[in-house]
């Protein structure tokens, strides 16, 4: 594969550099990169391997630029918001370096589509910030062969490591799910949307996931497989974890509902009570107040976040998703009930819980949550 002048000119930094050189950059150039998730540690990721003069990268997104996103993703800019995220990221990429190939999949990866979107990759790099699509991410790797470099941030702290590296005898170093074998309980642990992060720890994070994307590509350095790199921010502290290959994980041989398997789906048998969740939008709730109704709506986000913006105006009472089953006794059972969150996730849960652990039959989930309502009813409210 050949250089031109103008590409010879531009990544002339990487081809003096002697362990690096023309070969390293033609090893770039021939890769094929598939890129989950376009968030916090994907706009870096995108970036730098764009930069770097990766031939061709894949981006797998299915949601829209949003205002809360700027915070700590720095591939979009304000005339992106409300644009599909993998079309903002292509035209981006496109202006930083014009010698790639990008290609783009604007749909949500999952069990049916994640073989057929992978295998044309060389490797994956997972940058998503929910345990169904990690462990999806990683089972199509293993079936397929292909190495997942991976990453995660929460708060102030990142982890990087290399998942499924094909070491040159044929053998493949361990995989996600012999670091984690089986995922939290459904709510334990938030996600970035709901318990925050840094602006500046994907940046870091980030970059570090892209330079072992780098490393696998050209062969040059020691990446980190059977290695989990570990980052606080606050501290400023590192450390390397080693893990191995675990006998007594399952051999992965096909795909599966992931959902279902971190128990954000119950079993067949308890699948239509969860489906049969109520709902009310937010224009309902707004009627029921003007009608002055009895009803009582609980907020079951965190206290930061009630601070930021909260619907005390129409009584409602905080009670943090993790505390809920202690304060069961606060939720009323002889009249509607309201649930609400902040995009409407957290409290579904919240009512599955109460309904399948305390007999509730009373209450509805706010479709949408507080976002829906600053959208809908109250524009002077806060988004975040």
């Amino acid at each position: 594969m050949s250089f031109s002048k103008q590409e010879l000119e531009r990544y002339s930094r990487h081809i003096i550099i002697p362990e690096f050189g023309i070969e390293g950059q033609r090893k770039l150039k021939e890769a094929k990169v598939l890129v989950v998730g376009t968030g916090g540690l994907g706009s870096p990721v995108l970036l730098y391997l764009a930069a770097a003069g990766v031939g061709t990268i894949g981006i797998v997104d299915f949601d829209k630029v949003d205002d809360s996103n700027l915070q700590r993703q720095v591939l979009f800019g304000v005339g992106d918001v409300g644009r599909p995220k993998v079309d903002a990221a292509a035209d981006r990429l496109r202006a930083l370096n014009p010698y790639i190939n990008i290609v783009t999949y604007n749909v949500q990866l999952h069990s049916s589509n994640a073989l057929d979107i992978l295998k044309d990759y060389d490797l994956v790099a997972d940058g998503t910030d929910n345990f169904p699509t990690r462990y999806l991410v990683n089972d199509a790797a293993v079936i397929l062969g292909k190495t997942n470099v991976y990453a995660s941030i929460f708060r102030f702290d990142g982890q990087v490591t290399v998942f499924n590296y094909k070491h040159a005898d044929g053998t493949f170093g361990p995989h996600y799910r012999d670091l984690y074998p089986t995922p939290p309980p459904p709510g334990l642990v938030p996600s970035c949307a709901e318990g925050g992060v840094l602006g500046v720890l994907p940046g870091i994070i980030g970059s570090l996931q892209a330079s072992e994307v780098i490393k696998v590509i050209t062969g040059i350095g020691e990446p980190l497989v059977g290695k989990l790199y570990l980052f606080d921010a606050l501290s400023f502290e590192s450390r390397t974890l080693k893990f191995k290959k675990d006998p007594a994980t399952p051999k992965v041989e096909k795909l599966i509902d992931y959902e279902q398997f971190c128990g954000i789906v119950k079993p067949a048998a308890e699948a239509k009570k969860d489906n049969t969740v109520k709902e009310i939008s937010v224009k309902e709730l707004k009627a029921l107040q003007d009608q002055g109704a009895d009803f009582q709506l609980i907020d079951v986000r965190e206290e930061y976040e009630y601070e930021i913006a909260n619907l005390a105006n129409l009584g409602a009472e905080l009670i943090p998703l993790a505390t809920v089953p202690a304060n069961a006794e606060r939720i009323a059972k002889d009249k509607q009930v309201i649930i609400h969150c902040r995009s409407g996730a957290r409290s579904g849960n919240a009512v599955r819980l109460l309904e399948s652990q305390f007999g509730y039959d009373n209450l509805y989930n706010l479709k949408g949550g507080i976002l829906a309502y600053a959208d809908e009813v109250d524009t002077s409210l806060a988004k975040y």
